[in-house]
C-alpha cells in the first residue's frame, strides 16, 4: 500500500468513526432531553412530610390524622409541617410560613416524599421563594393535584419527576369509597408500575404515541403561561383536568394556550375529569368533550377522554415527567407507564 493510499484510508476511517461518535452523542443528547430525575421510590421505614402550601385547613385535623394512619399502615413514618394548621385568612399561614414548611421538607435528608395536605389556592405565591439546592442532591417525591400543579410545573422545569395523586385531606373514613385512588397512590409511591385501561369514548381521537407525560390542572397551566414555570409540552403528552369553570372559560384557556404555540409539537392529550362545569346564562351549546375537540381540531395527535384523574373520588395516580405509552381507540384506551 502506498503512503498516499494509506493516508487516505486513515483519513476515511477517522471521518467514519468520528461521524459515528458524533451520531452516538446526538442520540444521547436527544434521549436525555426528556429524561428527568426520578426520586427514589419509597420503602418501609421511610418518612413522608405533610405540608400545606395552599389553602387553610380549618377543622381538618381528623383528616390529617387519617392520612397519617394510612401511611403508618404501609410502614411509613410521617412528620407534619409546623404551620399546616396555621390561619392566614385564605391560606394555611402566611406565604413565609407555608414556604418555610415546604423548604424544611425539601431540605430534610430523612424525608423521602412531600405530600400536600390540600390544594385550593396559594402555591403559586411561594414557588419562586423555594431553594432547590439541597433538593437537587437529595430529590424526593412531591405529591398532590389541583393547585399543586404549580409545583409539578416548577419541578418539571427543574428536571424532576413528580406525582399527581390524592392529597392528605382526600383520605376518607371509609377507604372502600376511594379504593382505586388509594391503591394507585400506594403503587406509585412504592414503585409498582402503573397501567390503566380507560373506558372508550366516541369523542376519542385514535392514535398511539410514546412520550413523557406532563400537565395537571388547566387553570394553573394557563395561569403560568409566559412565566419561567410554564412547562414545555413539545414532544410530550399533556394531561389536563379542571373543576368549577364555565365552558367558555375552558375554551378561553385552551384558545390562549393554542395561540401561544403550546400544542404545536405536542404528541397527545389525555383529558381527566372536568367537574362541576358552571352554567352560564347563555348556553355553550356543546359538551366539554366537543369543546376540547373543537379547540384542538387542527392537530393530528391522539386525544383520550375518560381518564379517572382530577377532582372526583376516583383520582388515579400519575407520575408526571415519566415516559408513558398511550394507545387511544374509540372503544377503549390504554395508558402504560414504562419501567
Amino acid at each position: 500500500m502506498s503512503k498516499i493510499t494509506f493516508t487516505i484510508v486513515i483519513t476515511c476511517l477517522a471521518l467514519l468513526f468520528g461521524t459515528q461518535e458524533f451520531s452516538a452523542q446526538q442520540q444521547t443528547i436527544s434521549k436525555d432531553q426528556h429524561d428527568l430525575v426520578r426520586p427514589p421510590y419509597l420503602k418501609v421505614g421511610d418518612t413522608v412530610a405533610i405540608v400545606a402550601p395552599s389553602g387553610i385547613l380549618k377543622n381538618r385535623t381528623a383528616e390529617i390524622k387519617r392520612a397519617q394512619d394510612l401511611l403508618s399502615s404501609w410502614g411509613l413514618h410521617t412528620v407534619v409541617g409546623k404551620h399546616v394548621f396555621s390561619d392566614g385568612n385564605h391560606f394555611a399561614g402566611t406565604d413565609a410560613e407555608r414556604c418555610a414548611d415546604f423548604q424544611e421538607a425539601m431540605d430534610n435528608p430523612t424525608v423521602s416524599a412531600i405530600w400536600a395536605a390540600r390544594g385550593g389556592y396559594g402555591t403559586i405565591r411561594v414557588i419562586d421563594k423555594l431553594d432547590y439546592t439541597k433538593f437537587r442532591k437529595n430529590p424526593k417525591w412531591v405529591i398532590g393535584y389541583s393547585d399543586i400543579t404549580a409545583l409539578h410545573s416548577q419541578l418539571n422545569v427543574e428536571g424532576f419527576e413528580s406525582m399527581h395523586a390524592m392529597m392528605a385531606v382526600s383520605v376518607t373514613e371509609d377507604l372502600s369509597d376511594i379504593k382505586e385512588t388509594v391503591q394507585t397512590f400506594k403503587d406509585a409511591l412504592f414503585g409498582k408500575p402503573l397501567s390503566y385501561s380507560l373506558e372508550g369514548s366516541g369523542y376519542n381521537k385514535p392514535g398511539a404515541v410514546t412520550a413523557p407525560l406532563v400537565g395537571g390542572n388547566l387553570s394553573l397551566l394557563y395561569s403560568m403561561l409566559g412565566s419561567k414555570t410554564s412547562i414545555d409540552v413539545s414532544g410530550k403528552i399533556l394531561f389536563i383536568e379542571e373543576i368549577g369553570e364555565y365552558a367558555y372559560s375552558v375554551d378561553r384557556m385552551l384558545q390562549s394556550l393554542k395561540r401561544a404555540g403550546y400544542f404545536d409539537n405536542c404528541k397527545g392529550v389525555i383529558v381527566g375529569d372536568f367537574s362541576k362545569v358552571r352554567k352560564n346564562t347563555t348556553p355553550w351549546g356543546s359538551s366539554i368533550e366537543q369543546l376540547i375537540l373543537d379547540a384542538l381540531s387542527e392537530y393530528n395527535f391522539p386525544i383520550a377522554f375518560k381518564m379517572p384523574a382530577g377532582h372526583e373520588e376516583d383520582n388515579r395516580a400519575l407520575i408526571l415527567g415519566h415516559t408513558v405509552e398511550l394507545s387511544v381507540g374509540k372503544e377503549a384506551s390504554t395508558l402504560k407507564f414504562r419501567n
